[in-house]
């Protein structure tokens, strides 16, 4: 089967092919850093990243952009309630915080839990804030084809004229007239209520460094605008996939299109939109309660469990989370990692070498036919079946096989990267950990052999109260820590 994916534009599944050979461009929205990350923006993440593993498992070469919008109304709405005096800092909040030190540490909260969810790093991650003089040139162009005009009164405000480009609305597939007005700048100086801002004037209750000259005044980008002029220079004018979370269609990602296309590119090939995650089947709302966000998945559960749960939906469907998800995806997770143990165990010394091999047939299918990752980790968990078939078989050819096809899968879905931030550190405490526990559980296989059954349960014992649970089988003990 060929790649498939899914095109928002056309609402339709279309067969993928590159526009050059050999070569994926893709662009996806990153973050507005304003505050903490939020489930969805996480998910969008793991979404494009398996997107991206994909691609380069089937051989292409992948340049992938993903960007940091770090000026913003948000932004500097909450820099100057820092600065109020019945300001109340918290956790995550500072005093008299200038908005871009306040951009700045919420970029690396983002980083952080990327990392920590095993989110690799895109080729190019820019800032909007670096890049003022290719959004310039954009707007110009724009002026010039007739599709933007600097506002009619003196704000300094630059607007795109809905109504000069007769496609508006192509992506959400709306009729321009039943469109609302956009509510991203002041209405005053616009033709049309829907005009939205290219440019936005500087207002003298901003702070001076959050405005640059133009030659329309001083000001600072529209949000649109951004992604755009980012995608222009690091992309070129067309490239292949536009992704981003479902609520981003419309206005974001039709304005985009649009100003993209009347400045003449052809900008995105295919537009990809990944589902919204809910509580318990509503929608997540801080004013009621139902909300959770990754810091608090991530203190519930190991990073690759959380990565797992948030990655294992069908990207364009709803992911719904209920209390008991993360316990779901641990016990997913511990199938997986006791069958990958038992077979590095059993095929001795050489199996840390064995490496991920091609993955299995009716895996490559499902993520081959728009990424369909439920029917993947159907594949992965029948691999681990059919492994822990040939444990007990004693047939280690199949299980090297088997061990193989499913560090392959597990690669492809990340799970092998989440947590890395801590791996290193993890490994060396392991090792050390196993060479203690190896020397005991050899005297108690000792005391076993001379049938002292008080001497080995009270080895047994002794590992149990500091949280190790030992395992006997065919092949000898094995420990495990009690979660």
């Amino acid at each position: 089967m060929s790649l498939r994916f899914y095109d928002t534009k056309t609402a339709s599944v279309r067969d993928f092919q590159p526009l050059n050979d050999g070569e994926v461009k893709l662009y996806y929205c990153g973050a507005t850093v304003q505050g903490m990350p939020h489930v969805g923006h996480v998910r969008s993440a793991i979404v494009f990243d398996v997107l991206v593993r994909w691609l380069e498992y089937r051989g292409f070469a992948v340049t992938t952009v993903r960007n940091v919008t770090d000026i913003d109304d948000k932004i500097l709405e909450k820099s100057a309630k820092s600065f109020a005096e019945d300001f109340q800092a918290d956790e995550y909040y500072q005093p008299r915080e200038e908005w871009f030190a306040l951009a700045y540490r919420f970029e690396q909260e983002f980083a952080r839990a990327y990392q920590a969810l095993g989110v690799r790093r895109p080729t190019y991650e820019p800032r909007a804030t670096g890049h003022i003089t290719e959004m310039h040139e954009l707007i110009a162009t724009l002026i010039e084809r007739g599709h933007a005009y600097p506002a009619t009164d003196d704000s300094g405000d630059v607007y795109f004229n809905v109504r000069s480009f007769a496609p508006y609305g192509a992506l959400t597939r709306q009729n321009i007239n039943d469109m609302q007005g956009a509510t991203d700048a002041d209405p005053r100086g616009k033709k049309d209520a829907r005009d939205f801002a290219l440019w936005k004037g500087h207002k003298e209750s901003d702070p001076a460094t959050a405005s640059w000259p133009s030659p329309w005044g001083r000001g600072r980008p529209g949000w649109h605008l951004e992604c755009s002029a980012m995608a222009g220079k690091y992309l070129g004018t067309e490239f292949d996939i536009h992704g981003g979370g479902l609520d981003l269609r419309f206005p974001h990602h039709e304005n985009e299109m649009a100003q993209s296309n009347a400045a003449g590119h052809g900008f995105a090939n295919f537009w990809m939109h990944n589902g919204m995650v809910t509580y318990e089947g509503e929608k997540m709302s801080k004013s009621i309660g139902n909300t959770i966000s990754p810091e608090e998945m991530l203190a519930l559960a190991d990073a690759r469990v959380v990565r797992y749960f948030l990655g294992q939906a069908q990207y364009r469907s709803m992911l719904d989370y209920r209390p008991d998800s993360l316990a779901e995806a641990r016990a997913a997770v511990e199938r997986i990692d006791t069958f990958i143990s038992n077979a590095q165990y059993r095929l001795g010394a050489g199996a840390d070498s064995i490496q991920a091999t091609q993955v299995p047939t009716a895996f490559g299918a499902a993520m081959d036919d728009d990424l369909n990752v439920p029917m993947a980790l159907a594949a992965l968990h029948e691999a681990v079946r059919q492994g822990n078939a040939s444990l007990e078989a004693h047939d280690n050819a199949a299980t090297e096989q088997a061990l193989g096809q499913v560090l392959a899968m597990t690669q492809v879905l990340g799970l092998d990267d989440a947590g890395n931030t801590k791996n290193s550190q993890a490994s060396a405490e392991h090792e050390a950990l196993d060479q203690l526990i190896q020397s005991q559980l050899a005297e108690r296989a000792q005391a076993r052999a001379a049938k002292d059954w008080s001497r080995s349960d009270a080895i047994r014992d002794a590992l149990a109260s500091a949280g190790i649970i030992v395992a006997d089988s065919a092949d000898g003990a094995r420990w495990t820590l009690d979660n």
